[in-house]
């Protein structure tokens, strides 16, 4: 057994206490505002991140190998969830969106969920060589990201839908799948697109960002001004003008504009780069792991990790259409923090045991 990835740990630790400090930043105005307290979020964030590593912690010293056996009932549990949020009085709704669960100690999102448990259903189940899997994976597929998209969600979809993909080329399927699947995926994409006006005013946006402020351009024009704002150093910590009620979204999927616009390009660049350095780790660790399972385990939660920083990140810098993914260790928001602190804690098991 080896040392744990430090670097990993040092550099999620990072990301989870200066985001907690943006969110301060971000919020106190609105906090105030809306609440007479200028502390509300960041006191809800903080003990978010104490759960949150507390699950890190259990999941560094909790053998990865036991999750093997439990990958099934993981994915059960989880498809469960997502369909309680449909059910009245259990399921939450918020700005038209059914997301969540009131299990009356918190309220719990299941397309967090989903991301870790099918990462390990994947895993334990790739990490078998039986043949003739491809009708299956795409069934139970369509099921898990059916659920997500009537939420509806595409953003999340899309991770699961990538995280899924990735898993299952690792695992050493034909790469005749992958040309089927990936433009398969693209067409479906633009189909649900098309049958969503929010989704279609969300592209028309990105494809002419000059339409009136009347639309959803107004989001894209202040993340625009966030990014500009902010020059090459930034307007300095505490004088972000975006936060006082501009910006929309400012805690969750546009805090990157606000630190962008304190911190600068240099500021913003390095939020970047160390998000490079955990996907560089993640997949260090799946490389290196001494077992099948291992290997796919960690990609798959490597994978999920880079692909939502990169959505909100291409979102945030407007190379990609406006979506509601928050980004990882950073946003506001407490399901997808412990589910990803607890996923960085596998990772770190997964390094113990891996190769030198």
């Amino acid at each position: 057994m080896k040392r744990a990835d430090l670097l990993l740990l040092s550099c999620v630790s990072f990301l989870t206490f200066f985001g907690l400090f943006m969110i301060y930043d971000a919020s106190s105005f609105s906090a105030f505002r809306d609440f007479g307290n200028q502390y509300h979020y960041v006191k809800d964030q903080f003990i978010w991140i104490i759960l949150g590593f507390i699950a890190l912690i259990f999941g560094f010293f909790f053998d990865y190998r036991k999750y093997y056996s439990l990958a099934l009932p993981l994915l059960i549990v989880s498809i469960v969830f997502l369909i309680l949020v449909f059910i009245p009085g259990i399921g939450t709704s918020a700005l038209g969106a059914k997301r969540w669960i009131n299990l009356g100690f918190i309220i719990l999102q299941p397309s967090e969920l989903i991301k870790l448990s099918l990462a390990v259903y994947l895993a334990a189940w790739f990490s078998n060589k039986e043949k003739g899997r491809l009708p299956a994976f795409l069934l139970l597929l369509g099921l898990i990201t059916g659920l997500i998209m009537i939420q509806p969600d595409m953003g999340t979809a899309s991770i699961v839908l990538a995280e899924a993909i990735v898993v299952y080329f690792l695992s050493g399927a034909s790469l005749l799948h992958f040309l089927g699947i990936i433009p398969a995926s693209f067409i479906a994409g633009l189909i649900l697109i098309k049958l969503e006006p929010y989704r279609m005013a969300r592209l028309a946006t990105f494809l002419n960002p000059d339409q009136s402020l009347e639309t959803s351009s107004y989001h894209t024009r202040q993340i625009l001004i966030a990014l500009g704002s902010g020059g090459l150093t930034g307007l300095g910590f505490g004088n972000s003008l975006q936060k006082y009620a501009y910006l929309p979204e400012s805690t969750t999927d546009s805090i990157f504009a606000i630190i962008a616009e304190e911190t600068g390009f240099i500021g913003a660049l390095f939020i970047i780069l160390i998000f490079a350095v955990i996907v560089w780790r993640g997949f260090n660790i799946a490389m290196k792991a001494k077992d099948t399972f291992g290997k796919l385990l960690a990609g798959a939660i490597i994978t999920f990790i880079a692909t939502q920083s990169l959505i909100n990140l291409a979102a945030q810098t407007l190379l990609v259409p406006l979506t509601g993914v928050p980004l990882p260790f950073l946003s506001y928001g407490g399901s997808a923090l412990i589910v990803n602190l607890f996923s960085v804690g596998i990772l770190l098991n997964i390094s113990k045991y891996g190769k030198q």
